[in-house]
């Protein structure tokens, strides 16, 4: 019998990852091709505070991707060491926060990881041991490197085939140039990579291998449930925004899939907080809502499986499953 959690939630049985994208305001404006970001504006200090909270009334661990630039800034220091003193797990989500990653050379991949590595291990205390690349960014040399580093795992890949329609939305909210469309060309990902697997596997890496862990699709649909698209539906109809959710967590475990959600800062933010990241799907509602909104999409998914972060999760995959092996290809 299924002893019962402390907070009244009883899971069903089965797995999932947890994982925040911590981008910060600056990231995002400089994706969006927006001024003023190399000021390095910060909302750490607010966002930080509001998810450790929710993951702590929640009894959550998850893997935070921290950027490297805002682990170089002293004034992020308090945010930074708090999540690892709440117990999260620390993953490195590249220095410059450039989704154009893939299109550096071989020389400035391996500077762009290292430096991202040691600023964030002096600034929390821990070296991350997986990586995320901005905007899902890959290429084969940056697998090279996290191999050769000793990384446990790669989560750059979304397998969705609607991330060149988000790329078409985000190009249509901004204001960037040929030039600058150029460097985005694959941000969110191509068609071919919405055809790669859902399920963890292995890269083959120069005699070596990696594990990569998808952040998860629907099974079948390959549309993403991510909390941020999660708002987004729930903007039309909060009762399409649960069952949506409800009928993945089903999928997935009618297929097996042990699912991989995805958070970013802005989940928690609204338009009562910033009034400049209105690009951004879902900055239309207030902080308030955003958060009973999340904390009612991560009740559900705690139902159905047990929630733990990425690395814990990469530990009891690669010995327990055989996985598949895959060569990588752009």
């Amino acid at each position: 019998m299924m002893r019962q959690r402390s907070d009244g939630i009883r899971p069903e049985g089965g797995r999932a990852t947890l994982s925040l994208d911590l981008d910060n305001e600056w990231s995002y404006l400089k994706t969006h091709g927006d001024s003023g970001w190399d000021a390095f504006p910060s909302y750490l200090d607010v966002a930080v505070p509001r998810f450790l909270s929710l993951f702590d009334e929640l009894q959550l661990r998850v893997t935070v991707f921290v950027v490297g630039q805002d682990a170089a800034i002293d004034r992020n220091a308090e945010s930074l060491q708090a999540i690892a003193r709440a117990g999260h797990e620390i993953g490195n989500h590249s220095f410059a926060h450039e989704p154009w990653l893939h299109l550096y050379t071989d020389q400035e991949i391996e500077q762009e990881i290292t430096m991202a590595e040691e600023a964030i291990t002096r600034a929390t205390g821990k070296r991350p041991v997986g990586f995320r690349g901005p905007g899902y960014a890959l290429s084969g040399q940056v697998l090279n490197v996290l191999a050769r580093k000793g990384y446990q795992f790669d989560a750059s890949t979304l397998p969705s085939v609607l991330g060149p329609v988000a790329r078409a939305y985000y190009f249509m909210t901004s204001g960037m140039n040929r030039k600058e469309r150029q460097k985005r060309k694959i941000l969110f990902g191509s068609w071919k990579d919405g055809l790669r697997p859902i399920d963890p596997y292995l890269w083959q890496v120069n005699g070596s291998t990696l594990l990569e862990i998808p952040v998860t699709t629907i099974p079948g649909l390959r549309v993403p449930f991510h909390v941020s698209y999660l708002i987004y539906l729930s903007r039309f109809s909060i009762a399409f925004a649960k069952t949506y959710l409800r009928t993945t967590l089903r999928l997935c475990k009618l297929t097996g899939t042990e699912p991989s959600v995805l958070l970013h800062p802005l989940d928690l933010l609204g338009k009562d907080d910033f009034s400049n990241l209105g690009f951004f799907p879902g900055m239309d509602l207030v902080a308030s809502r955003k958060r009973v909104l999340v904390e009612g999409f991560l009740r559900e998914i705690k139902k159905h499986f047990t929630i733990m972060p990425l690395g814990e999760y990469a530990g009891q995959v690669r010995d327990r499953r055989r996985l598949p092996l895959k060569q990588f290809s752009a």
